[in-house]
Order: C-alpha cells, then structure tokens, then sequence
C-alpha cells in the first residue's frame, strides 16, 4: 500500500492501465529545475539542489530522468516548444506580428529572462549542452516557423526563392537582443514597426543574393 510520503515523493501507484508518476510530484520538479537554473546557472544546478528546493525525494527525480542531462533536455524542450504556438492570421505581416507579440512576452517572463541568458551562455562551453539544445529547441522551433513563410511564399507575399533561413534569424535575432540583452520591453507600436522591417526584409532577400553581391 502506497503512503502519503510515498505519493509525495513521487512513488509510481496503481492506475488503471497501471503505475504511473505523480503530476504533482513533476510540476514541483519542473518549476525547480527552472528555478534553480536561474539563480546558479547550468554548470552549478545538481539533482541534490533540485530535490531540496522541490521538498521531493533523489529516487522521485530518477524514476523520471536518469540524468541531469536527460531531465534538462526533456525540461527545456518540454518547455521551448510549447511557449509559442504558430499563428495563421491570414496575412504574413499578421502572422509577423502575432509572432512576435507571443515570442517577446515569453522571452520577457521574469524567470524565461534569466534562464535563457543563463544556459545560452553554458551552451558555448558545454558542447553537449549545445548539441541539445540545437536538437530540442532549435531545430523543431526553427522547423515551426518556417512553416509561417512557407504559408506567405504559397500566398505569393514572399517570392519563391525567398531566403528563408536568413528569414527566421532575422525574426528571433531582434527579439533577443531587445528583450534580453537590452532588456527592454517593446510596446505593440515597436512590434509593428519590427513587423513591418522584417516583412520587407525578407521580400528583399533571395538565396543567393550574397554570392551574387561578392562577385560585384
């Protein structure tokens, strides 16, 4: 018979199509993954410190993830692809806007704020950190994203041999630096006004632009 201690560590119990983990037990993980990760960063954040700020057992944390590294992956990826949904306004500068609105207002979250900084930064000295990364948030955001141009290139708002690759650095790349290196907020006229930059932006630039522009 399964305890209350046992239940608030996180001990798998009967369900009907078996044992499974405790929701509660995750949610207060996760939020002290994320917590933790703010305040020391990658390098320094330990299960040891995860589980004393969680108030959850070690075993709680490895029935889950067997890892550090596995519980930061499945966390953060968990996470990254879910805070922006894909909007389809219609229009490619609506769905710019829409876009933008979302990603800044996660970026701008108080704890995203000092997260992101944090484990980009550990991300240039720990390769493998690195690789994760690009392979759970990176690719299948960037992937999510393109499909926003692919819907304005089918609707001729973007030419056909648009560059589309330079297209979503250009949409992430300003966001960052305003939200979290200048850590600035932007109101809904600067958004436009980015929107609209961006818009024409990637209407100018093709593939091959830049080869072509070398041989000048």
């Amino acid at each position: 018979m399964s305890t209350s201690r046992e239940l608030a560590d996180g001990e798998t119990r009967p369900g009907r199509r078996g044992p499974s983990l405790d929701d509660r037990v995750t949610g207060a993980i996760r939020v002290a993954f994320f917590e933790e990760l703010a305040a020391v960063g990658y390098g320094r954040t330990s299960v040891d410190s995860i589980v004393k700020r969680a108030g959850v057992s070690k075993a709680a944390v490895y029935r889950r993830w067997p890892t550090k590294s596995d519980m930061a992956t499945a966390l953060i990826a968990e996470v990254a692809t879910q805070l922006v949904g894909l909007p389809d306004t219609g229009s490619l500068r609506g769905d710019v806007v829409a876009f933008l609105t979302a990603t800044h207002a996660a970026m701008r979250h108080p704890l995203a704020a000092r997260v992101i900084p944090a484990i980009v930064a550990e991300a240039t000295r720990n390769d493998g950190l690195a690789d994760m990364l690009r392979e759970t948030v990176e690719t299948p955001r960037r992937a999510n994203a393109e499909h926003l141009l692919r819907r304005a290139i089918e609707r001729a708002e973007l030419p056909a041999d648009c560059d589309l690759e330079l297209g979503l650095d250009h949409m992430i790349g300003a966001l960052y630096f305003h939200a979290l290196v200048r850590q600035r907020d932007m109101d809904s006229a600067t958004i436009q006004r980015l929107a609209d930059g961006l818009v024409a932006a990637m209407r100018a630039t093709r593939v091959g632009d830049g080869e072509r522009a070398s041989n000048l």
